[in-house]
């Protein structure tokens, strides 16, 4: 082959000498590999080129190729990886090719590693290669779908772990060799999506409808191509794209739990958290009605397990429906004679209940009467009525506190009890009777009471002014209510009470009354008792002024009372007490001293001789008048009076003088017994009033003057070392 091919180069060759002039030969300029299958050269165009061939020799002949390209540079491809090739380059035009260019050395490099990924868990994606040919370093980049930032990673070995990922991702992974000489390789691009998350279960319900199955929902998986959920007893559904799914059949009774995994390329996900689920209950075994009295039903049922409440229903054939919502395992309903009932029972859960449930007929006694009332017609007698009950021709009436004497025993739906005791409470049954099923004995008693008894009152005593307590019998039963009015000309008060007494308040004083008890129940009112008279008091007077008159005598004035016709009052005080009994509204009483407090009572008596007593609290005498009242002459031309104080010490006093020339007044301190008074003129006659002062800063007003002569300095008389003490009738002592 090497022969011909020698051969027809050498016709060319020669052709191109005879009929034009072949190129100049180009030189390489440089020679690098960036795939492990090719060399890319770059030379220098020469003029008159049209075309180049670039011819790639192994050094041990194995291989030879010449490769046609346009310009420079040129890749020669189909080598074999990291391999030496001698490479040179010749000029092509029409007059035939150049000689080729002097030849430089070239070298592919290594292959790409062939990387081989997979997805262990939903977060990590597992890097695996086989060994390349004279690769010593291997560079490993990683990227996220639809991100830009990457990850570089080198590392020697064969085997790489990318972890903390983002599950049902998609992550590309481009692997690199490095040769010995520090060139890298070809690279290689996988693309690799982890393992989808672990779905969320949202929803476990029953499918509705006759056939038993599970729904079960779940919230979309990120990267997740199918689904699947299994249960924990072993079912599951067909692989699906969906976000939910039916598991059929389902038992009835059945506690269990689902789970569900996600797919996708890389492998299932792990379970999602179990959710527990509960199937339809079943139905009960048995249901049965019980009736142990008459009217009062229970529908019975064998006890289901995963239960949370039952539904019972009942429907009488006359389209009347009932139901029961409980945890029990029975129904109480009131079931009237003469019909049929159909019950059936309904256990729920929170999957809830059953499509179908079985049907149970019962058949009730004739009801007893409905309806049935008692009305009280008169404090002794009771009236009974009540509906016609069908199928019942005769009507017996009993009451359980006469010895169950039928009272009546006739077709008509009424009844009357009378010469009944008061205050009682009388069980009444009426039971009907039929030819066919005799009396129905189990009808329910109804119990009314009659008029409660009439209370009498024993007495009436009077509290206060206004009070008055009423004592009556009390012939009732506890819970009683009695009613005491007073029926007056003016108005009218009550009281009331559940024991033996009651209290009329705020009655007038001065008034008359007839009080009267009445007995009160939720039947009704008694017969009125007998009444009673009643007065109240005269009243007090209004208003009670207390003036003192002089230190030893005090005028007592008040407003008239109404009702009343005398009055006794009385002054007490620590020191002695007063008393005057009059018609008159006012008493002039001796006795009560000055300085001292002291309290009014005052009794005002009626024309029947009722009382009422009065009492006015926070009356005080007026303050004592000063004793020993002397006036002294000083030798400054000022006068001192000197007085003795009566009782204690705590009033101020104020002193007046009153002379023909000139007037002076002082105050003294509490607890001081004199008074100084810088004097103008002299021989003077001086009249002198000392005065106590009272806590209302009023002096009292009837203390008696004194008056005194008083001399000028140089005579012979009255010269101030004794005090001149005159009497009111002298006008001027000797000296």
């Amino acid at each position: 082959m090497l022969f011909l091919f020698i051969f027809f180069n050498s016709i060319f060759i020669s052709i191109s000498i005879l009929s034009a002039k072949s190129p100049e030969v180009p030189s390489i300029e440089q020679a690098y590999s960036k795939h492990s299958n090719s060399i890319t050269v770059e030379f220098t165009e020469v003029s008159g080129a049209t075309s180049y061939i670039l011819r790639a020799e192994s050094e041990n002949s194995d291989f030879f190729s010449e490769t046609m390209v346009s310009n420079s540079p040129g890749t020669v491809v189909q080598l074999q990886p990291y391999t030496d090739y001698k490479l040179s380059v010749m000029s092509v035009n029409s007059g035939g090719r150049s000689q080729p260019s002097y030849s430089v050395l070239g070298s592919t490099v290594v292959m790409a590693p062939k990387l081989n990924t997979s997805s262990p868990n939903n977060d990590t994606i597992l890097v695996t290669w086989t060994p390349v040919e004279h690769a010593i370093l291997y560079t490993l980049c990683i990227i996220k779908q639809g991100s830009s930032t990457r990850h570089k990673l080198n590392t020697t070995n064969t085997m790489v772990t990318f972890d903390d990922l983002e599950a049902g991702t998609t992550y590309c992974i481009k692997g690199t060799a490095w040769d010995s000489e520090g060139r890298p390789g070809d690279d290689l691009t996988v693309c690799q999506i982890t393992r989808p998350p672990s779905p969320d279960v949202t929803h476990v319900q029953m499918t509705p409808g006759r056939s038993l199955g599970i729904a079960v929902y779940w919230a979309k998986a990120q990267g997740a191509d199918n689904y699947e959920a299994w249960t924990t007893n072993g079912q599951n559904c067909t692989l699906t794209a969906h976000t939910y799914c039916y598991i059929t059949p389902a038992e009835c009774g059945q506690n269990q739990s689902v789970s569900v995994i996600a797919y996708n390329n890389a492998g299932p996900s792990s379970p999602s958290q179990p959710v527990d689920y509960i199937t339809y209950p079943c139905l009960p075994d048995n249901i049965w009605v019980e009736e142990p009295k008459a009217g009062n039903c229970s529908v019975v049922w064998d006890e289901v397990e995963l239960v949370e409440y039952y539904m019972a229903f009942i429907k009488r054939d006359d389209g009347t429906e009932n139901s029961c919502n409980t945890t029990d395992t029975t129904c109480p309903f009131f079931c009237m004679c003469g019909y049929t009932y159909h019950t059936t029972v309904f256990p729920y859960n929170q999957a809830g209940s059953s499509p179908y449930a079985n049907v149970r007929n019962y058949t009730t006694i004739p009801c007893c009467p409905e309806g049935v009332t008692i009305n009280l017609v008169s404090t002794e007698t009771l009236e009974i009525m009540w509906s016609p009950v069908k199928g019942a021709e005769m009507y017996e009436t009993t009451a359980a506190q006469t010895n169950d004497v039928i009272h009546c025993n006739d077709t008509a739906p009424v009844c009357a009890l009378s010469d009944l005791k008061c205050n009682t409470a009388y069980s009444v049954t009426v039971t009907p009777c039929s030819d066919l099923r005799g009396c129905n004995r189990t009808c329910m008693p109804h119990t009314h009471e009659t008029a409660p008894c009439v209370p009498d009152i024993l007495n009436m005593t009077k509290i206060n002014n206004s009070t008055y307590r009423v004592l009556f019998t009390t012939p009732n039963s506890p819970n009683t209510n009695y009613t005491i009015t007073a029926t007056g000309r003016q108005s009218t008060h009550t009281c009331r009470s559940r024991n033996n007494s009651c209290e009329l308040t705020q009655l007038p004083c001065g008034s008359t009354y007839e009080v009267m008890a009445v007995a009160t129940t939720t039947v009704g009112r008694s017969l009125p008792g007998f009444s009673q008279p009643l007065e109240t008091g005269p009243c007090c007077p209004m208003y009670v002024n207390v003036t003192q008159v002089t230190q030893a005598m005090t005028n007592v004035t008040w407003s008239p009372g109404t009702g009343a016709r005398s009055y006794i009052t009385t002054l007490t005080s620590p020191r002695g007490h007063a008393k005057c009994h009059t018609l008159d509204i006012h008493c002039l009483m001796g006795c009560i001293t000055c300085g001292t407090n002291y309290s009014v009572v005052l009794e005002a008596i009626s024309s029947t001789g009722h009382k009422s007593d009065c009492k006015y609290h926070g009356f005080s005498s007026s303050p004592c008048c000063p004793t020993s009242v002397k006036l002294y002459r000083r030798a400054n031309n000022s006068l001192r009076v000197y007085w003795l104080s009566m009782g204690p010490q705590i009033h101020n006093h104020t002193v007046e003088l009153y002379g023909t020339g000139a007037n002076y007044t002082c105050i003294a301190a509490a607890g001081s017994r004199y008074c100084d008074i810088q004097e103008e003129t002299c021989g003077d006659v001086y009249t002198v009033v000392a005065a106590p002062v009272g806590q209302n800063g009023i002096k009292v007003s009837f203390c008696q003057p004194r008056t005194y002569s008083v001399l000028c300095s140089g005579s012979n008389a009255g010269m101030g070392k004794y005090p001149l003490n005159c009497s009111l009738h002298i006008l001027f002592c000797s000296g």
